[in-house]
């Protein structure tokens, strides 16, 4: 067993290869051959880098995520392939990430603990929801898996010969950067950590382990020079990661009854709106003067309303951001209480998909309950066991745990769904491994009845 368990080490590519077959004729069975919400905005991008842009200027600015899903798929709209093709991709994103928590899985917990922990993330429902849609959330998970094998190795120097793995801290950082560029939270996540790593480097004498997580997150800020230097150039604003911020933000500042948080489409319509009889007409009492305001600035008029005419889409760019970001700081400076709720709901909705507004009950907001239900429970077991032994607990982890809480709670500030919480489940799942390969010891057999 020892022999066969040694070359399916060696080999895990080989192990996950049904996954890969599983996932391909998943796709080919569920795809849609229509587009289907943000899709088309991804496509969109993709269409402007092969024209030599990203967003049109003026009336038409949209900033709403950074280019590097959009650049993934950018040769797919190159060639005019199928949209199949870009799907399937998901596949072979989903299978490498696998592989990937294996090999980082293995370097720290046994080969059945690795072997089950990747097999309960290739299994992983939530991830299924998003393999047939032109989305970045299945390509971003194969991010993570990949940072936190190259972060392990990087801060596995050889003691005694007094070096380091260079290269890894460099996948590192280009990992993280490209992170920052696929989904512009993890572009605010940066900017904390590189703070928080500076202080710490300083204040701890230049310990060699925060050194190394400066030129981590450093190489990492680097990649997102290009980007944010474009976006400076389109909106005069430093370090804008993206024109959709508002819009979240807005929807999770909401103080009425009845309402958690849950973002709602602007123009509102019965297309887009499609839950309980009579919320279309709610949403617009509540929410239509709101983003009426977005038209009335000045640098509205000057840009969409020329001789009477209406030019351009005043409800994306800037001045749509700008707009909603001052509301919902009223709303939540008035209503603090409501907020919280909204950021405790919103966390719900992370998680197990509930609360949402105007929504009738589904079943199969139950599928969530078991999986993400045990993982919860876990996660909690394991942040008391990680409090309890801070130090001696292997220092990527650590780096990988600060990295995942401040996603998180930046995730919660603003209208978030179901597949923003499947990104950082790989960390979650590492994290659980190597907590109880430490300190709990499960015997499935019982032991020998006791008699006198």
């Amino acid at each position: 067993m020892k022999l066969k368990n040694s070359k399916l080490k060696e080999c895990p590519f080989l192990l996950f290869i049904p996954f890969l077959i599983f996932y391909v004729i998943l796709i080919l069975i569920f795809a849609q051959t229509a587009n289907y919400g943000d899709e088309n905005r991804y496509l969109k991008y993709a269409t402007n880098l092969i024209h030599g842009f990203y967003s049109p200027a003026g009336s038409f600015l949209d900033l709403g995520n950074g280019p590097g899903y959009p650049l993934i798929i950018t040769p797919f709209v190159a060639l005019q392939l199928p949209l199949i093709w870009i799907k399937l991709t998901n596949a072979v994103f989903y299978y490498f990430s696998i592989v990937l928590l294996f090999k980082s899985l293995i370097r720290i917990v046994s080969f059945n603990s690795a072997l089950i922990i990747s097999v309960i993330w290739a299994l992983y429902p939530n991830t299924f929801e998003e393999l047939p849609y032109v989305l970045p959330e299945v390509f971003a998970s194969s991010l993570i898996p990949l940072l936190m094998f190259s972060l392990i190795s990087a801060f596995n120097e050889d003691k005694a010969k007094k070096t380091y793995n260079y290269k890894y801290i460099i996948v590192s950082g280009l990992t993280f950067g490209y992170l920052a560029l696929t989904k512009p939270i993890f572009g605010y996540v940066l900017l904390f950590m590189i703070g928080g790593a500076t202080l710490l480097w300083l204040i701890t004498k230049r310990n060699e382990n925060f050194q190394k997580s400066f030129f981590v997150l450093a190489i990492a800020f680097i990649i997102t020079i290009p980007w944010l230097t474009y976006t400076y150039h389109m909106t005069g604003k430093v370090l804008y990661w993206s024109s959709f911020g508002g819009n979240n933000l807005y929807w999770m500042s909401s103080p009425y009854e009845n309402e958690y948080g849950d973002w709602s489409p602007y123009p509102f319509s019965y297309n887009e709106i499609q839950q309980v009889d009579g919320t279309l007409e709610k949403v617009k009492s509540l929410h239509q003067k709101d983003f009426e305001q977005i038209f009335k600035s000045k640098e509205a008029q000057e840009l969409y309303i020329k001789n009477g005419k209406v030019y351009g889409n005043p409800y994306t760019g800037v001045i749509q951001d700008d707009t909603l970001k001052q509301i919902a700081y009223r709303n939540i400076m008035a209503y603090p209480f409501n907020f919280i709720e909204n950021c405790i709901s919103n966390a719900g909705r992370m998680i197990f998909n509930y609360p949402s507004a105007y929504t009738l009950q589904k079943p199969s907001t139950l599928k969530r309950l078991p999986v993400n239900g045990t993982i919860l429970v876990f996660a909690a077991f394991s942040f008391v066991i990680t409090l309890l032994n801070w130090k001696k607990i292997l220092f990527p982890l650590r780096f990988l745990l600060f990295f995942a809480l401040l996603y998180f709670g930046g995730s919660l500030l603003g209208s978030a769904g179901p597949r923003m919480f499947t990104v950082i489940v790989p960390i979650l799942l590492f994290w659980i491994a190597y907590v109880f390969q430490r300190s709990i010891k499960v015997k499935v057999k019982f032991q020998q009845p006791w008699s006198k």
